[in-house]
């Protein structure tokens, strides 16, 4: 079998159409998975949307599978045929993952733990690394705080963290690696109905997030004195970038998912991080190996619980309609996953 069905952007800023593809081959240190289910992801529909990022069309996007081991590239012996697993993709016809098969560097590919579904698996690779990368990067590409797979684990306890937008996928992520790191306490807005789901994730107080931003720093005080260093802002739109800036101690960091408009001062020694949150990037691919068979661990023994997930049906022409409900912020709580294997 040579051939198999994709999901194509036919041009730049035009129309997704399902059509026949290519199976990739895998390269050395490569393996190609047979995908059982994609994540989708805001960027997917921004890519549509804006043009960028993507220079050749027609182009395959999405950025997260979970699938079984199809075939191994030259020197890969770290996986056999059949083997469960889970990964990043990235924008190349080759690796994106809006397809049947998806070739991935097997250095970058976790397996999948028997308590974990494929959709499940498939919802984890992006926000996982969005979280990672800024915490436990070195600080050229991130703050340096030791990681709780590398000694680091309730090291930071006494030392609070803001997360902003705790229930979307990305802070659902960012809450239970700072409670792994000990970080105390972990503050976190969200609409309220969320407030059990972030609490057991590992959230200690839960501020409603259609407070007044002018409320936010009245409501922090009432939980802690500690000065706030470390921001992470899950939604990073204007409003919440400058509040969190705003709270922020001066030393401190905020991280941001979204290209920065604070408004700084001069002086005020307030340190702002931007984040890619992709693995295949040069300067995060040593980290991402890192964190390959430690997230399969994390997972394995609970502490590390994915997104509750919604499986859009159609397969891959569903990804269409889910790309559109994440655009229309129509999703709370929860990952988009579609099944290709389901399309017809």
């Amino acid at each position: 079998m040579s051939s198999q069905t994709a999901l194509w952007l036919t041009e730049k800023l035009g129309s997704f159409k399902v059509g026949p593809k290519d199976i990739p081959i895998p390269g050395p240190g490569e393996i190609l998975v047979k995908v059982h289910s994609v994540g989708l992801n805001p960027v997917d529909w921004k890519i549509q949307a804006t043009g960028f990022w993507v220079e050749n069309y027609p182009a395959v996007l999405g950025n997260e599978a979970a699938g079984t081991v199809e075939a191994l590239g030259e020197g890969v012996t770290a996986f056999v045929k059949g083997d469960k697993v889970f990964h990043q993709g990235t924008m190349d016809n080759r690796k994106a993952t809006f397809q049947q098969f998806v070739v991935v560097p097997a250095s970058i590919v976790s397996k999948i733990p028997d308590n974990i579904s494929f959709d499940q698996a498939a919802s984890l690779p992006v926000c996982v690394a969005t979280a990672v990368i800024p915490l436990y990067s070195q600080p050229s590409t991130g703050i340096g705080y030791q990681a709780p797979w590398d000694g680091g684990r309730a090291k930071y306890s006494g030392q609070p963290i803001l997360v902003l937008g705790g229930a979307t996928s990305v802070g659902q992520y960012v809450i239970q690696f700072a409670r792994l790191s000990g970080f105390s306490p972990i503050i976190t807005t969200a609409s309220l109905h969320n407030s059990a789901l972030l609490k057991s994730l590992g959230a200690t107080h839960v501020i409603d997030r259609n407070l007044p931003f002018s409320a936010l720093s009245d409501e922090i005080s009432r939980v802690t004195t500690a000065p706030i260093q470390l921001v992470y802002d899950a939604v990073s739109l204007a409003d919440t970038q400058q509040a969190g800036y705003d709270i922020l101690a001066p030393g401190g960091y905020i991280v941001l998912v979204l290209g920065s408009t604070i408004k700084t001062t001069e002086g005020d020694n307030k340190k702002i991080l931007g984040v890619f949150g992709s693995f295949h990037a040069p300067d995060n691919v040593a980290l991402g190996e890192v964190v390959a068979p430690q997230l399969t661990k994390l997972l394995a023994d609970g502490d590390i619980v994915p997104n509750v997930v919604e499986v859009v049906p159609g397969g891959l022409h569903g990804i269409v309609s889910g790309l559109e409900r994440l655009k229309n912020n129509l999703v709370s709580a929860k990952k988009l996953v579609v099944r290709p294997g389901d399309t017809v």
